[in-house]
């Protein structure tokens, strides 16, 4: 058997080496970590505005949806829950005998919470100008306060 000889190019290495394999230096990481972190720090506090909007929102809809059962309630009862019967009346029914045509299953399932994690507040009479006050206390969860921290009430959801 003979051994045969490849020539080989002259623009070859002398040495077989590996595969030349090309990665990131860590200079190139870091440029795009620093780059990175500069658009979070543009964009994220236009974002967390967005948050408070969202939540208030959120808290004007909760409201107009209990407002709604409310008026159910009063049209099968001939009233609104009283302050201390709450909202509560609206999910079971109250121990009251004047209430005879509480509606099976309620008015909601349940009621959430405003979406700071605070009970909605209910006052009846109302001290606004309507039959009944239906509220949140907004972020700081004090009377009163503004942007936000304001209230957000049945009297104000057009604001």
């Amino acid at each position: 058997m003979q051994t045969q000889y490849v020539s080989r190019p002259a623009s070859a290495p002398a040495f077989p080496t590996r595969s030349r394999q090309r990665g990131f230096t860590l200079i190139e990481i870091m440029v795009v970590v620093i780059i990175i972190g500069l658009l979070a720090a543009v964009v994220v506090p236009q974002f967390l505005g967005r948050v408070d909007d969202a939540r208030i929102s959120k808290a004007k809809q909760d409201i107009q949806a209990i407002e709604t059962a409310l008026t159910m309630y009063k049209l099968d009862n001939f009233r609104y829950p009283t302050s201390e019967q709450g909202l509560k009346a609206l999910v079971e029914k109250p121990n009251d005998d004047t209430i005879r045509n509480w509606r099976s299953g309620g008015y909601l399932k349940r009621v959430n919470k405003d979406p700071w994690g605070n009970d909605y507040q209910y006052v009846n009479p109302g001290t606004h100008g309507g039959e009944f006050d239906l509220y949140s206390m907004g972020a700081d969860a004090q009377p009163g306060g503004e942007n936000v921290n304001a209230d957000i009430g049945n009297w104000n959801l057009g604001q």
